[in-house]
């Protein structure tokens, strides 16, 4: 789980920075999860990787932001994915119940969250985590 969720973002990223340096400008953009904000019992390994991430995108922000890099992290909540269709019963019938508007997100909320990051409407946004997730963790 570490090597798959934290370890892969500290190696893309070492990979990334040296040409974001060179063009002094860049966007980087990690997807972590809202489980790395709260926490869920049952998934420690997954909570403490993607609250890892978090941790390494707010640091890594710090040290590019003045070298015109914006790093910024994305938190999904439940998504109507092919992972969240296999969820028992329970799980998909409590979710919606823990969003104030009542639905699981849909992929496209994610890559709509994901472009504004990208886009230089969000040049002076960074070391941040945009929770996507209908309002399940406020």
């Amino acid at each position: 789980m570490i090597d798959t969720n934290l370890k892969s973002v500290y190696n893309l990223c070492q990979a990334l920075v040296r040409p974001m340096l060179k063009a002094k400008k860049g966007k980087i953009i990690n997807i972590s999860s809202v489980v790395g904000l709260t926490g869920n019992a049952g998934q420690v390994n997954y909570a403490a990787s993607k609250s890892g991430m978090i941790g390494f995108t707010k640091a890594l922000a710090l040290e590019l932001a003045s070298r015109g890099i914006c790093v910024n992290c994305i938190a999904p909540g439940f998504i109507q994915t092919r992972m969240t269709d296999v969820l028992n019963g329970w799980t998909k019938r409590r979710t919606p119940e823990d969003h104030p508007d009542g639905r699981m997100g849909a992929p496209q909320d994610i890559a709509h969250a994901a472009a504004f990051l990208a886009s230089h409407l969000s040049d002076y946004i960074t070391g941040q985590v945009l929770t996507v997730d209908g309002g399940m963790v406020m």
